[in-house]
């Protein structure tokens, strides 16, 4: 357990003892590496976007049983049963609720109410204004060089622009895998930041090891923005089968999405009435064609595949730009120890003004 610790506005919001946040990704953030992340002293946020609601409950009170630390879970503000998930929240504890995308006014009163700590996950100045004006406690800035779903605005312009604009915590996001980016954070005005592919790459990830070995071979040019998964930008290592999907024409993408998304359709327990309802939300507001939605609930049964059953000729792997910099597989605690180590002994070193 590292000695080394950073308070910050975050750490006190949340109540962790190091600034440092593992994000919720879905089919990797579950109970193991959850835990494994409280009990490092970071923020463990558990993914349920792939989670059906007695799943979820199931994986809150698992990690429950390893860690009294805190934790979070991340929600989707736009599935159908949003609400029944935030009841869960509440009901079982848990002290944050982390959104993918901005939720309601509403949803965040609730919680608020319940004494949760929001912290929604944001790609734009405008976004945290907004989720500040509505009252979240804090916001997660994510910059293009994240992985998944992202922008293009470098994190080094958006998050000071975020910054300067909200007066909640901050918490970098995108491109942060060492103590140097902790620091440097924290020198732009951020309260911490949250890393993902650095947390994957772990020993405590549950993600089989053939793929985390894709991880650790690919050089940063290997980490590539594509549309072709699921209409939306989407930063992911560079595999045969990425390149064969942006080759790929309209009419065959389409076809090979209604199977995957009747693929995700059962796994999930939705039903096709549900997933139209979902599939609506995610066009409210974007420009989204229905081959595109189609493709957006077939991105899980793609994840799936290789973050699970290791199937990475079948599946894409979501990554930011770091894993061409990460190359080695340490717990969390061996992770957040060299982590804060690190950044006390960049802060040490730094001159000092005069």
């Amino acid at each position: 357990m590292s000695d080394a610790t950073l308070e910050t506005a975050f750490t006190k919001l949340v109540g962790v003892r190091h600034p440092l946040v593992q994000t919720g990704m879905g089919w990797v953030a579950g109970p193991r590496l959850v835990s494994a992340s409280a009990n490092a002293g970071a923020l463990g946020i558990l993914a349920s976007a792939t989670m059906t609601l007695d799943q979820l409950r199931s994986a809150v009170r698992e990690v429950k049983s390893r860690t009294d630390e805190p934790f979070g879970v991340n929600l989707r503000a736009d599935a159908g049963d949003a609400r029944d998930r935030v009841r869960l929240i509440i009901d079982e504890g848990v002290r944050v609720a982390s959104f993918a995308l901005a939720p309601s006014r509403d949803l965040i009163a609730e919680l608020k109410d319940a004494g949760v700590v929001v912290v929604p996950s944001i790609g734009a100045r405008r976004h945290a204004e907004k989720v500040a004006a509505w009252g979240a406690d804090a916001v997660i800035v994510q910059g293009g060089e994240g992985g998944g779903h992202t922008g293009d605005v470098a994190t080094t312009v958006l998050l000071p622009q975020v910054v300067d604009a909200v007066d909640i915590p901050v918490i970098g996001a995108g491109g942060f895998h060492d103590g140097r980016g902790l620091v440097a954070a924290l020198a732009y005005g951020a309260a911490g930041v949250a890393m993902g592919t650095r947390f994957l790459l772990t020993s405590d990830s549950t993600v089989p090891d053939a793929v985390k070995a894709r991880y650790l071979a690919a050089t940063v040019k290997d980490v590539m923005v594509t549309t072709a998964v699921d209409g939306l930008p989407h930063r992911m290592l560079r595999t045969d089968l990425v390149d064969s999907l942006e080759r790929a024409g309209r009419t065959r993408a389409l076809v090979q999405a209604v199977r995957r998304a009747a693929g995700f359709r059962k796994l999930s327990g939705l039903s096709w009435p549900q997933m139209v309802r979902d599939g609506l939300a995610m066009k409210h507001g974007k420009e989204l064609s229905w081959s595109q939605v189609l493709l957006a609930a077939n991105t899980p049964m793609l994840l799936k595949a290789s973050m699970v059953e290791g199937r990475t000729d079948l599946g894409v792997m979501a990554s930011g730009q770091v894993a061409g910099v990460i190359e080695d597989l340490p717990s969390c605690e061996e992770l957040v120890t060299r982590v804060m180590s690190e950044a006390l002994h960049v802060l040490g070193t730094l001159p000092t003004p005069g």
